[in-house]
């Protein structure tokens, strides 16, 4: 069968049908705008709970201060004569507060953390899964299966196989509104049934041919 297709490559992304490329086109669009903006929110969310860092940060630096200031009063005094090394004691207890302070900073900025990533990372990534299953594994599918077929068309394809095809494909109804012996049609190779099974196959594959 000689044809000249409106697309070409193995693999067709597009319906060379108007109605249906036009829906496919705007499933895409939407599909497309909704995972951006999950990203986006994703993301929104991961910023919001990374701010909560700040109270780390400032838990940290003042438990850093607090030692720091502890450690040098503790120096000063322990060197004094007569007050002697054990003036240090409540100096050094009030330095490991300190530390423990700057500690739990560190601590509490690395949680903070770990709970933006999952939590930020969960609420994009779930929807997107969603919208990937019910959006790119049917596309890939179709592009797949209307690459085949045009490959099949453009080397020759005969209009029997082509109704063959549409006979393990299609679904029950349409085979029966063309026919309700459509198997038996096309094994008595009927040309009106192997014709129409050919051009459903055809149609439900998007795949438009010029003679």
């Amino acid at each position: 069968m000689d044809a000249a297709l409106c697309q070409s490559d193995n693999v067709k992304l597009y319906s060379d049908f108007a109605p249906r490329r036009t829906r496919q086109i705007v499933a895409d669009v939407v599909a497309i705008a909704l995972i951006l903006a999950w990203v986006w929110l994703g993301a929104t969310v991961y910023g919001a709970i990374r701010s909560l860092e700040a109270f780390g940060q400032q838990m940290q630096d003042a438990g850093a201060g607090f030692r720091a200031n502890m450690d040098d009063l503790g120096d000063r005094l322990g060197s004094v004569p007569l007050l002697g090394s054990g003036i240090r004691a409540p100096f050094d207890g009030a330095s490991s507060a300190g530390s423990a302070l700057e500690a739990a900073g560190v601590s509490q900025q690395e949680l903070t953390q770990q709970l933006a990533t999952t939590v930020g990372v969960g609420v994009a990534l779930l929807p997107i899964l969603v919208i990937l299953a019910a959006w790119l594994i049917p596309r890939l599918r179709f592009a797949i299966r209307a690459g085949r077929t045009q490959t099949l068309v453009r080397t020759g394809v005969s209009l029997d196989l082509l109704a063959l095809r549409a006979l393990s494909n299609q679904r029950l109804r349409a085979i029966a509104a063309i026919s309700p012996d459509a198997l038996g049609a096309w094994q008595r190779r009927d040309p009106v049934v192997v014709k129409q099974l050919a051009a459903l196959e055809l149609q439900s594959s998007g795949i438009r041919v010029v003679p």
